[in-house]
């Protein structure tokens, strides 16, 4: 595990809920990245035939879950066809019935399944939300697009005082939680499935970690490079760790 990271800048005090719901709206509201908004706005309009009788959400899509939560998910960005079809981050989608079942089983969601924003899943002791907020085309954000939402999740977790675990679902992930999270320090820890490394403390001086986990994209879990026990493993890391 890597030494703990200085904090180089002053943390503001904990706000309320009020104001991660003015962040929401900011972040719903974002029209930043003109190939984004073109993109998650087209695939609204054109729609997938299973899904053509639904109204598509087609606009950046806010964390999710517990404000009182000590885990923070972080995933890379929108489904074309799930969150940005649903409104809520890892729903409607096969990445996100593999979270939210292994949340379950670890007791973080008192459901298995997401498969609209209005399901009545429920998130306890835990957020989620995206590095990207807006849905890119190929899965795949530029550089631009992933430096102009960081300010989004900087925010975010400052909104989210008691966060003591993060993980990060994938190296963009990771990458963009290191950046944003340990204020750029170098150099950046490697990235694989299980890797930990820590980062600033809290205003109150408690640790903070980031643990990292294979996506749970259908490239890795139908190939067998993420596994239900490996999934269930990162989780139960993160309650080890005080999550």
């Amino acid at each position: 595990m890597a030494s703990p990271v200085p904090s180089n800048r002053p943390r503001g005090p904990a706000r309320g809920t009020g104001d991660l719901a003015r962040l929401e709206a900011e972040i719903t509201g974002c029209r930043r990245c003109p190939r984004l908004v073109a993109w998650r706005e087209q695939v609204a309009e054109e729609r997938r035939a299973s899904f053509r009788d639904e109204e598509y959400w087609g606009r950046p899509i806010p964390g999710f879950g517990d404000p009182a939560g000590r885990l923070l998910v972080l995933g890379l960005a929108p489904a074309a066809h799930g969150g940005n079809r649903t409104g809520r981050v890892f729903t409607g989608d096969r990445s996100g019935d593999w979270l939210y079942a292994a949340l379950f089983r670890a007791g973080y969601a008192n459901q298995p399944t997401s498969r609209h924003r209005d399901d009545g899943l429920q998130l306890s002791g835990c957020w989620v939300c995206a590095a990207v907020r807006c849905a890119p085309p190929a899965n795949k954000p530029t550089p631009d697009e992933r430096d102009a939402c960081a300010p989004y999740l900087e925010r975010e977790v400052d909104l989210l005082p008691d966060i003591a675990v993060v993980v990060a679902l994938g190296r963009f992930a990771w990458d963009v939680a290191w950046s944003v999270l340990a204020r750029g320090v170098r150099p950046r820890p490697a990235f694989t499935h299980l890797a930990e490394a820590a980062l600033p403390a809290d205003i109150a001086g408690r640790p903070r970690t980031l643990v990292g986990s294979f996506h749970p994209s259908q490239q890795n879990t139908f190939t067998g490079r993420l596994t239900e026990p490996m999934f269930d493993a990162v989780f139960a890391r993160a309650r080890a760790l005080g999550a």
